[in-house]
């Protein structure tokens, strides 16, 4: 299962077709759960675990790997689960989110599957385990939870809103006051992290939790007469989403000619690399890796640049 993600040509064909891949395992319990595979590196047996003072509940110690160090993170405790006992048994998941690389401990893999993003629904609401999940679907006549990763790490290590005084008081900022964005994402603390950053800014925010939603607010406003580029200066966009994922949401709206001028921005926990290449494929117009407030600025400055 080591190298499951071999090149980025591989990765791209499931872009503009609505697919995803998911690793499938097991935690503490019969149940069954699955990450993005785009997110996976590999998949291995646990190195030797080093256990380092202060560290968060959640984290069972440290591995090094191939010339990093790498906090391993018990993901059935991190959710509300049994704690999984963590030794050289064990099998780890290593991912990468957000420009950093984690281990989680996991009971045992499954396997890949490839699915459409239509048969992925959004997760009852609940308590317990629900509120760390961003998706369900089914396999084999069984519940497959898909676990809301960004939520667990940032209850680890909480995300940074704040934008700095020198960059707020950019002039060109005040041409953003008071203009309309559109935030498309099924992750709640992702949603969070935006609307904090873009109200310093003045900005007003329409909300939708998956590329569907989005693509038919977008299609009423247009029907109702609204031009795309007056209305919004800009959507943000994530890249996973159920019903529709942000890729095909870019490619509906770059193929109707009554939206394909607006702005858009592929805002995702995806590894840089990978995005670049869908970018280009799927046409955005930008692309950002989530929690970074002085980035998100940068995004926005490019924007009214292109109206000075």
């Amino acid at each position: 299962m080591a190298g499951i993600l071999d090149t980025v040509d591989q990765r791209t064909q499931l872009v503009g077709e609505n697919r995803l891949e998911i690793l499938m395992f097991r935690l503490a319990g019969r149940q069954m759960f699955a990450i993005n595979v785009f997110k996976v590196q590999e998949v291995l047996h646990m190195p030797r675990l080093t256990l380092v003072p202060h560290r968060h509940p959640f984290v069972c110690g440290v591995i090094h790997l191939r010339g990093q160090t790498l906090p391993v993170i018990d993901l059935s405790r991190a959710i509300g689960m049994r704690p999984q006992e963590a030794n050289e048994r064990s099998t780890i998941i290593v991912t990468e989110y957000n420009r950093s690389v984690q281990a989680f401990l996991v009971s045992g893999v499954d396997r890949i599957l490839n699915l459409n993003w239509e048969s992925i629904l959004p997760p009852p609401g609940g308590a317990g385990r629900q509120h760390y999940l961003t998706a369900i679907t089914k396999v084999d006549e069984q519940l497959v939870e898909i676990i809301d990763v960004e939520k667990v790490l940032a209850e680890i290590v909480p995300y940074n809103a704040t934008v700095s005084r020198e960059r707020l008081d950019d002039p060109l900022l005040a041409a953003a006051r008071g203009r309309e964005v559109l935030l498309v994402d099924d992750s709640s603390v992702a949603l969070a992290q935006l609307r904090e950053t873009l109200s310093q800014l003045g900005l007003k925010m329409h909300v939708a939790s998956d590329g569907l939603k989005a693509l038919n607010m977008l299609k009423a406003w247009a029907d109702s007469g609204e031009r795309m580029t007056d209305k919004l200066l800009m959507m943000f966009t994530d890249a996973e989403m159920p019903e529709m994922d942000g890729y095909r949401l870019t490619t509906e709206v770059r193929n109707d000619p009554r939206l394909r001028d607006l702005y858009v921005v592929l805002h995702t926990s995806l590894s840089g690399s990978f995005n670049q290449a869908m970018v280009q494929k799927v046409g955005c117009d930008n692309f950002l890796s989530k929690f970074q407030p002085e980035g998100l600025v940068d995004v926005v400055l490019d924007r009214l640049r292109r109206d000075a």
